[in-house]
């Protein structure tokens, strides 16, 4: 047994974890018992845990198939990571076409949490770049999924967790770029209701955006923060500077968190301080960013998780509908400030419409994530914010998540019933487990 926790690291676990070196190995390792894929481990709660079980490290079966330079489709392997991707094709021109906050994700995970960006109001999702997929199902084949076959597995595999069958191997499009760098703007909201018209008027002009705001902010200063908007730059609109390497890749930074902090460092006065110093970078964001600080800016830093200590941290993101929603958006943030939890990291965005994915996270809305190191009470707080979440029609990221129950799950995710009818089609012995499968009653 190996153990191996979710990049909170709240919780760790004893698994059976395999590292298989080719896609050949994989039928031989399922266990009917219970088995899991797992990518980088980047999801930060139980999804990519499977305690007492089977779990199937993914990362070295990590080689490109197939690639055209002319439409930019790769096929490549599930344990392929958005870092290669762009290591190897961002120089040719080429970028992932939705990415996450990290790019140190596997493609597989990709899938399992259909990811989105800073960019989901006018791209979607992970699933709009994908055409199709070979899965690893529980009898023992790889069948191909796509919009045109089985259908019903392609789109309940995105946002599924894994819990339908091993992702074996993806064909998705990358997106043709002429330079690494973004074209930025920033604009400084002094509230909550200045910062969500400002997210609307730019919504509609560029296609990324997202806001932080200042966790410490109460009162009549509630939701103030800083909100970056941009768009990938041309050759011609960059500076003389940077013209010179435009295609430019940084190789992966140096510093390192070496060791998990200590919690006392983790107080209202280092938590203001270090957010003190997030609005001075932001508010003095320059016209033109490289992809690296604007997509993955905290990727610069080596096991940044293990500064939250070793009692680890949660990220709790929902998403509320427009309806309502800036009502709905303040009693969330009052309840969450007003807990004395030392929220961090507050990020808001805007979603775009749902896709067909069932259990997808994104829905148009206002979508708010935070992190909060794992303090008593914290299971009180987010129990008295999914009641409030579900109440309003909203629903948690699953990838997020670690501590959401079965019934405002269920509450939260109205297309739930459609995707168990999938997993008894694709998976009628529940092979395919893990401890969120478990937690909220999918396998």
């Amino acid at each position: 047994m190996t153990t191996i926790w979710g990049w909170g690291a709240q919780r760790r676990v004893d698994c059976d974890v395999r590292t298989p070196a080719t896609p050949a190995e994989l039928p031989r390792l399922i266990r009917r018992e219970g088995t899991l894929g797992r990518g980088l481990g980047r999801s930060y709660g139980d999804a990519a845990l499977n305690e007492g079980r089977r779990v199937i490290d993914m990362t070295r079966l990590d080689r490109y198939v197939s690639f055209d330079p002319q439409t930019g489709r790769l096929t490549c392997e599930a344990g392929v990571s958005l870092e290669a991707i762009i290591r190897d094709f961002a120089p040719r021109g080429w970028f992932p076409a939705i990415t996450p906050g990290t790019k140190f994700v596997t493609i597989g995970g990709c899938i399992a949490n259909d990811v989105h960006g800073k960019a989901h109001h006018a791209q979607g999702t992970f699933v709009t770049c994908v055409e199709s997929m070979k899965v690893l199902v529980a009898d023992g084949r790889i069948v191909t999924a796509s919009r045109d076959q089985h259908a019903d597995l392609f789109w309940a595999s995105f946002g599924g967790m894994g819990l339908l069958g091993l992702i074996v191997e993806a064909t998705i499009r990358l997106r043709r770029v002429e330079t690494t760098y973004f074209k930025q703007k920033t604009i400084v909201a002094k509230d909550l209701e200045h910062m969500l018209d400002a997210l609307a008027e730019h919504d509609a002009t560029s296609p990324y955006s997202v806001a932080w705001l200042d966790p410490m902010a109460t009162g009549a200063k509630l939701g103030k923060g800083v909100l970056t908007v941009g768009d990938h730059a041309s050759l011609a609109e960059l500076p003389a500077g940077l013209q010179a390497e435009p295609l430019r890749v940084f190789p992966p930074g140096k510093l390192v968190v070496p060791f998990q902090l200590p919690e006392l460092t983790l107080n209202p006065l280092t938590m203001r301080v270090v957010n003190t110093v997030i609005e001075g970078v932001l508010r003095k964001g320059g016209a033109f960013n490289h992809a690296e600080g604007f997509f993955y800016p905290l990727d610069a830093i080596g096991d940044w998780n293990r500064g939250y200590g070793k009692r680890g941290f949660i990220q709790y993101q929902f998403v509320v509908p427009f309806d309502d929603g800036r009502a709905v958006l303040r009693r969330l943030l009052e309840t969450i400030v007003s807990a004395g939890q030392l929220p961090f990291l507050n990020v808001l965005k805007r979603f775009g419409p749902a896709n067909e994915a069932h259990l997808s996270f994104p829905m148009a809305g206002y979508t708010f994530a935070i992190d909060f190191p794992v303090r008593d009470g914290l299971t009180d707080l987010t129990g008295r914010l999914d009641g409030m979440v579900a109440d309003a029609g909203g629903r948690i990221y699953l990838g997020k998540d670690s501590f959401l129950g079965a019934a405002p799950f269920k509450r939260m995710y109205r297309r739930l019933g459609e995707w168990l009818e999938v997993k008894r089609k694709w998976d009628p012995d529940g092979v395919f487990t893990s401890d969120l499968g478990r937690r909220l009653e999918l396998c």
